[in-house]
């Protein structure tokens, strides 16, 4: 039970930032990319990304430079990215940094280790090497060569407003 009609802490549209407000209104993918191997891996939920068809394939994102992803793609790294489906939306929770995830974030959700990095079972995904990484903004973007791709049945999931939809 509770007092309020609304969530008590989160500002009024009118005070929020016309920018993200805009941004909040296109509807993006929702992606876990993930680096490492044992111990060192590290993940984040990535909903900025952008993949380009061509000889080679190439993938674009935007991830936050101080996140434990960010600090480790440099030129040359490798890393899978896996799409999300449906009813992910908790771990997508976990690899922003909003939900718990006891024993880590590794423990959520079922994982294998590609020669890319840990990549989502029964998820399509893609691995790639990082070729450059540029500040743009607040961001760190990070463009890529794709060099394996799988794709699964199940369909993905966008974000939007502030909340998840199946594409399906």
């Amino acid at each position: 039970m509770t007092i309020h009609s609304e969530h008590p802490f989160v500002p009024a549209d009118r005070d929020k930032d016309a920018f993200r407000r805009l941004r909040g209104r296109l509807p993006a993918p929702v992606t876990i990319v993930a680096a490492g191997a044992g111990r060192d891996r590290v993940g984040l939920t990535v909903s900025s990304v952008l993949l380009a068809d061509g000889e080679p394939a190439r993938i674009e994102l935007l991830v936050d430079p101080d996140s434990d992803l960010g600090e480790s793609l440099d030129v040359g790294s490798r890393a899978a990215a896996s799409v999300l489906q449906p009813g992910d939306d908790y771990l997508a929770e976990v690899f922003a940094g909003l939900a718990p995830a006891p024993g880590g974030m590794f423990t959520v959700g079922r994982w294998t280790d590609s020669a890319w990095g840990p990549r989502l079972e029964d998820r399509s995904w893609c691995g790639f090497t990082v070729d450059e990484t540029t500040e743009i903004g607040w961001s760190l973007r990070v463009t890529g060569t794709v060099h394996e791709v799988g794709v699964e049945s199940s369909t993905g999931t966008a974000h939007a407003r502030g909340r998840f939809h199946d594409l399906g």
